[in-house]
């Protein structure tokens, strides 16, 4: 519903606009961010913490743009794309690469939720992958029968756990202030480094949190037409995307900077059960259970919203709305084939990652693209600074992208 303001926005008419970005950030969190921050700090100490806030910096810009593409339109990415394709099969070949990349984030997130589960209660991983998969089931109900609003709620708690989870261990890791400070600075040490820094940036900014926030703020808005209105509710969005990526951005450094200062040299910490381990041998067994508890909110967090994205992305661009739950359970069956065929799983987290680098342009092009049109956004058109900003990080990330797909295939 369009939201009425005439009087100069306050914090407090801010407060009740703030939410789908939270939602939307939590693409930030899931376990594949937190197996690419944990591997780079393990492997090279606090050298990359340039490239997690550089990460977050693009983000913000981009899901800014997401969100107030479904504000100012009323519809989502994937729905305009879906208007805009003069033939059905380029609208479907669209739609086949889009649900690609939403199947393999969905994978990554199942095998997180499933890994936290085995290291919390030691069930089998397909035991754990079901697990996942019927709670973020359950949540894909509270949205569609409660509306977005609790929905919003559910996942922003999920979010304080994770953050909780995730940084506890900073309190009792022995940090190293000037070499974190000095990870400030720009640089690579070989190769390696520079496949893990493609790895954190390349992935940061993830396709299906692209199509989400745009879909999630029309949801909660619908059109919002052009005046006080649109620009109350766009600066409500600007400090939520602020609040969303500062608390994922907070958290991505503080599990690089936990990873260093505990797992460098470590055997076995290039993943995340192993990462699980050594964090318990270093802090403790309250720490290291904190730190499951945390993936495991991760893994239902992310799993969730990214069932959600697919829902969108198959209704947008097909034309034909299905059930979140009923796609949920389509989405839910290569994760769960990986576990019965007993594929490694944090390899299949790596491979996810790289099907994932294809999505990356598909998604971005069209966003900066329908945002600098003064037809379609009107008063809320880019300005021509936002556009470059936009095209130099689309260009990096689609870049950065190509690096991980070439150093990953060549096995540099």
């Amino acid at each position: 519903m369009p939201v009425a303001a005439t009087a100069p926005p306050s914090r407090r008419s801010l407060l009740p606009l703030l939410g789908p970005a939270m939602v939307a950030g939590v693409a930030y969190l899931d376990p594949g961010n937190v197996a690419s921050n944990m591997s780079a700090g393990a492997k090279y100490g606090y050298l990359l913490v340039w490239v997690v806030i550089l990460g977050n910096a693009m983000a913000w810009l981009i899901q800014y743009l997401s969100a107030k593409l479904g504000v100012s339109t009323g519809d989502s990415l994937p729905g305009l794309l879906g208007k805009r394709f003069r033939t059905r099969g380029a609208r479907y070949a669209y739609w086949i690469q889009a649900e690609l990349v939403a199947m393999a984030t969905d994978v990554a997130e199942v095998l997180g939720g499933a890994i936290a589960l085995q290291l919390l209660f030691n069930l089998p991983l397909l035991v754990g992958g079901i697990i996942t998969g019927v709670v973020s089931m359950l949540l894909l109900l509270l949205h569609s029968r409660r509306g977005s609003k609790p929905f919003e709620r559910v996942i922003t708690g999920l979010v304080v756990i994770i953050a909780v989870g995730f940084c506890a261990g900073i309190l009792f890791a022995p940090l190293d202030g000037g070499a974190a400070v000095a990870g400030l600075v720009p640089r690579f040490e070989g190769s390696g480094s520079v496949l893990l820094a493609a790895s954190i940036l390349g992935a940061t900014v993830m396709p299906h949190a692209i199509y989400a926030h745009s879909a999630l703020t029309r949801d909660r808005f619908g059109f919002v037409p052009e005046g006080p209105a649109r620009r109350l509710v766009l600066r409500a969005t600007r400090v939520d995307v602020t609040i969303a990526l500062l608390i994922a951005g907070t958290v991505n450094v503080v599990i690089l900077l936990l990873a260093a200062s505990t797992l460098q040299g470590e055997a076995g910490t290039t993943t995340l059960e192993g990462a699980h381990a050594a964090i318990g041998a270093a802090l403790g067994p309250v720490v290291a259970t904190l730190f499951a508890v945390g993936l495991l909110a991760s893994g239902l967090a992310s799993t969730s919203v990214g069932a959600y994205a697919g829902a969108e992305i198959m209704r947008g661009l097909l034309h034909i709305s299905v059930p979140l739950v009923v796609r949920r359970i389509i989405t839910l069956i290569p994760a769960l084939a990986i576990l019965v065929i007993g594929v490694d799983p944090t390899l299949a987290l790596v491979l996810s990652q790289v099907v994932l680098s294809f999505g990356i342009p598909f998604a971005l092009i069209p966003l900066v693209r329908l945002t600098s049109r003064r037809d379609l956004l009107g008063e809320s058109t880019n300005r021509w600074w936002t556009t470059v900003l936009a095209v130099i990080a689309a260009v990096l990330l689609i870049a950065l992208n190509i690096t991980l797909l070439v150093l990953v295939t060549t096995g540099v």
